[in-house]
């Protein structure tokens, strides 16, 4: 596997697989902040930490990451002294739905009652590992690789409905479990971070009572509503400075804040450093 990777892995991470991707970092980097999105994270050197608020997630050789939901997280490369080398894989709940209909319901964990956590982090099977080289080993045979490479990720979603994280994978699947209320919720507050909510609003949005919703939003992104919208507003805060570096006032406004005192100092608490010193430093480094 990092034989593999070594030699596909490009800068853009992306590979001629749809929805696969081959990561190689070289250094450990500064914690980067960003949205998860959905996948499985496969680590064959090396290795990453996430911060989901308060929550903290390592993994190294071996060990896979499920994010179940797109959650913001800040992330980064571990000092291992050797580059870290990383399989990636966009999880579709409707591949996940499907092979859900195929399955023999006593083949798998039993349903999750309530939401599961959106990230976690297991000790990666020996036959999910193998289904993910043979997937890496397509990426050097082009003409096998429209047959197969749809049959081995559907293998590797199997295992992954079958292993630990099965009842996250599982209900990333089903239209109306309790995970995919919560997705709805999430999206609910990405497409409209800039505008203030009632909990009872999202609460109906997912289907759920307003104490139901509060306890599964916390189980799923580690966060309340409130802590999820603060984060997503100071994540795309960061990146407007980058192009806006001497308009902070209209940065903290265009992201819903109406105190740019307020502003600077959730975005220090955050990221550890205040906006105005934030971009002035891209802006000498540009």
């Amino acid at each position: 596997m990092r034989d593999l990777l070594l030699r596909h892995a490009r800068p853009d991470m992306i590979t001629p697989i749809d929805g696969i991707q081959a990561c190689r970092f070289d250094h450990p980097n500064a914690p980067t902040a960003g949205m998860s999105g959905t996948v499985l994270a496969v680590i064959a050197q090396g290795g990453k930490r996430l911060a989901l608020g308060e929550r903290l997630y390592d993994y190294g050789p071996g060990q896979y990451l499920v994010a179940s939901a797109d959650l913001p997280v800040t992330g980064h490369v571990l000092d291992t002294g050797q580059p870290t080398l990383g399989f990636g894989m966009t999880l579709s709940p409707a591949a996940i739905a499907e092979l859900l209909l195929e399955a023999n319901p006593h083949d798998l964990p039993a349903p999750a009652r309530t939401a599961p956590a959106g990230i976690a982090v297991s000790t990666a099977p020996p036959p999910l590992l193998d289904a993910v080289v043979r997937l890496l080993r397509l990426l050097d045979r082009p003409a096998d690789r429209k047959i197969l490479a749809p049959m081995v990720k559907r293998e590797i979603l199997w295992y992954l409905l079958r292993g630990e994280q099965g009842a996250a994978i599982r209900q990333l699947g089903l239209a109306d479990s309790g995970l995919t209320h919560i997705n709805r919720a999430v999206q609910q507050i990405r497409e409209n971070y800039a505008t203030a909510f009632r909990v009872e609003e999202l609460a109906g949005i997912a289907g759920m009572s307003v104490s139901a919703f509060h306890r599964n939003f916390q189980t799923v992104t580690g966060m309340s509503p409130i802590q999820f919208q603060k984060h997503i507003r100071l994540q795309e805060a960061r990146l407007l400075l980058a192009s806006r570096p001497s308009d902070i006032t209209g940065v903290a406004l265009s992201v819903g804040y109406d105190s740019p005192s307020q502003f600077s100092r959730e975005y220090r608490r955050m990221f550890g450093i205040p906006p105005s010193k934030d971009a002035r430093l891209r802006t000498a480094s540009a």
